[in-house]
């Protein structure tokens, strides 16, 4: 059995690329999707519920992640109403706070307790954490996204914090917590170990799964053969 085959963390594969989304629908280790609006305008998409519906048609069965735009809250519950109405399997996105720093709790509790599975997205801190946990019911299943990835980028290590955060999230079990963003492949292991239930990861990273388990002496004579062969081609020479 391989480290991949033995990992408990599930992965969701993060993008707004159709022809990906498809490629890794086809993909037995990816278990759900997420996208987000800037993914969808550096993707060049122009009709929000038109390209969701299109993703939905690709990816029937797996959860698949929608966020809302608005930054008041009233809109924001119109439109995370609309969002979940597309399908069984759609998760609602929901920022931790709108652009003027107000927390989206009171939202979140009146989401959650009406049976929309909220995705809490853009949290990195635990206090964040803990006043996400205490407005989600018990009874509805949810997503807390911690962006370990961004909080990497500061030169802070999210090992620890993803660990607690997976022990606040144990007073609501059907609560789940998401490793975002993360960097390298690397990270796909720590969420494992640390206990997290998802990662979500862009089909660059995810297609590095293939070199897990790699023989790393076999991996460092290719590397020497890749520079050699470039040298080559570029036709570079030293007289000496």
């Amino acid at each position: 059995m391989s480290s991949v085959d033995k990992l408990k963390v599930k992965l969701f594969a993060d993008g707004a690329d159709l022809a990906g989304i498809a490629e890794m629908a086809a993909n037995p280790l990816i278990g759900g999707f997420t996208t987000n609006p800037t993914l969808m305008r550096k993707a060049g998409i122009t009709d929000y519920k038109a390209f969701a519906l299109k993703v939905l048609e690709i990816v029937p069965m797996l959860p698949v992640a929608f966020e809302v735009f608005a930054d008041d809250f009233p809109t924001m519950e119109k439109q995370a109403k609309e969002i979940a109405s597309w399908g069984k399997n759609v998760n609602v996105k929901i920022p931790v706070t709108n652009t003027k720093g107000e927390f989206c709790g009171p939202l979140v509790k009146v989401l959650s307790d009406a049976g929309v599975n909220v995705n809490v997205t853009a949290v990195m801190t635990l206090d964040q954490v803990k006043k996400i946990v205490d407005n989600l019911n018990v009874n509805s299943p949810a997503i807390v996204s911690v962006f370990a990835g961004r909080i990497a980028d500061t030169g802070v290590d999210p090992v620890p914090l993803m660990a607690e955060a997976v022990k606040i999230l144990k007073s609501k079990p059907k609560a789940e917590l998401i490793w975002a963003s993360p960097r390298e492949l690397l990270n796909i292991f720590q969420a494992h170990q640390v206990g997290c239930h998802i990662i979500t990861a862009t089909n660059d990273i995810l297609k590095k799964l293939a070199l897990v388990d790699k023989d790393l002496t076999a991996y460092s004579l290719e590397t020497v053969e890749m520079f050699y062969r470039d040298a080559q081609a570029a036709g570079f020479d030293i007289q000496v």
